[in-house]
Order: structure tokens, then sequence, then C-alpha cells
């Protein structure tokens, strides 16, 4: 089996807007070196708006895959990601449906789009990190590739529990299913918003997926609002008793294909 890659999301809580989270260019650079030493080994950000200057930080003070999210706004507003060489971008493959705490998200992603951004990531070599939020999402992953846009490893993150039109029940039921429908090649990785997080995050481990945890996902621990190096540091603790090895940072960039 594979070691396990961790990828650390310290940003805004889609469920609680007031949990706090890095914002500035040095404390989200601050928070990637705390989760890196937690077991980290990809970084997903959303830079607030600070793309050039957050993709610098973290590159200069930690070995962490960069990977840009926010993957609902439109191209021209995420052109920095491309220009600035950044390891990985998200990509949703499918479109936004996404009821949060005061915010409605409805954005249409056409298969137009998604040509466009395949094109972008193999012009300036950045690899995209694949949302998958249902079947269809698979079905427009497979589109990708047969038409020679998009080649493996393919690294894709399988979404649970988010709420809105988008929403996929948080089951191991629906995780062992949706993993089933995956093309060969993928690396699979997994993201829950809500408290059977802990479930599927240990079902991913024994099956040799890997795992997303940070403020963005779930904040909590033990009931209470924990930082996102923390949630690294129990997610690493839980591979360790079930017997999976963390990546190296070496490891990781061998297994994303970069």
């Amino acid at each position: 089996m594979n070691p396990l890659i961790i990828t650390a999301t310290p940003n805004i809580c889609w469920l609680a807007p007031d949990v706090p989270y890095p914002r500035a260019a040095e404390e989200i650079a601050a928070e990637a070196r705390r989760c890196e030493e937690a077991g980290a080994r990809i970084f997903h950000t959303h830079a607030e708006g600070q793309w050039a200057a957050v993709i610098q930080a973290v590159r200069q003070q930690t070995k962490l895959v960069v990977q840009c999210g926010l993957s609902s706004l439109p191209i021209p507003d995420r052109m920095p990601v491309w220009t600035e060489h950044s390891d990985m971008i998200s990509m949703i493959t499918s479109h936004h449906d996404e009821a949060f705490v005061g915010l409605d998200v409805h954005v249409l992603h056409p298969r137009e789009e998604l040509e466009e951004y395949m094109r972008l990531c193999n012009h300036y070599h950045v690899k995209p990190e694949l949302e998958i939020w249902h079947a269809g999402s698979i079905w427009n992953t497979r589109y990708l590739i047969d038409k020679g846009l998009l080649h493996a490893p393919y690294f894709a993150t399988l979404f649970f529990g988010w709420p809105g039109g988008s929403w996929s029940p948080p089951t191991l039921e629906e995780y062992l299913y949706r993993r089933r429908l995956m093309p060969d090649g993928s690396i699979i990785n997994v993201s829950i918003m809500g408290s059977e997080q802990k479930t599927i995050l240990a079902a991913a481990i024994v099956n040799g997926d890997h795992v997303r945890v940070g403020t963005e996902d779930y904040p909590y621990r033990d009931g209470k609002v924990a930082e996102t190096h923390e949630l690294v540091a129990d997610v690493a603790d839980l591979a360790h008793r079930l017997g999976r090895a963390i990546a190296t940072a070496e490891e990781t960039r061998l297994m994303l294909g970069m």
C-alpha cells in the first residue's frame, strides 16, 4: 500500500464562518509549516486573493505541494495560479451548488470551461486536483481523458456531506460506490464535511486512499474548534494506529507524477 498523503485546508469554515483561520501571507505560511510538521504533504489554500505572495511564501518555508483552491471562481480570477506555476489547482468537474451558512453558491462549469482548464494546466505544467462530487463528475473526468486533455495519474478528491444540490451522503456505502467508478490511474483523496468525518477517513486510510482535513472541511475535534495543524496531527496519529505510513515530500511528488 502506498504511504498516506494528507492534505491540509486552513481556510474559511463554510459551516461556521466565525472560526478563525490565517489570512495574511505570512500567517498562512506559518500555518503551512505547522501542518507540514504534523504530517501534511499537500497545502490547499485560498490565499485570500494573494496568490503570488502565498505561493512564494509557502514554497520558501516548506516542501509542501501547493494546491490553490476556490474552484468556483472564473478562470480570469485564477490566472496567477497558473502564471506563478503553483503545483496544483482545484478544478470542479461538475457544477457548484452549495448551501453554506449565509452563502448560496450557484456556478455552472460547462465542459468547454473544463477543456480550457486543462489547456491551461498543460501549458503551465500545473496539475489539476479534480473535485468529484457525484457520479456525473466522473463522467466529465472520463470525457477529458478521452479528449486527450487529462493524463494519469489523476488526483481526485471525493466530496461527501457538503450541503446543497451537489450534496452526497457522508456514508461508507457512498464512498465505496464512488471510488469503484473512478478510472484506472486515479489517486483518490476524500473530504468530509460533518461529524461522520473520522469514520470515512479511517476507511480511506485502510483502503489505500488519501485524506484531507482542516478548518475548511470540518474544524471540530471532540466538539471543540481546532486549528488545521492539530487536525492533521490527529489524522496522522490515526494512520499510524491503523498501520499506514505517512508519505514523505519526495514520495508525494513521485505518486502525483511531479
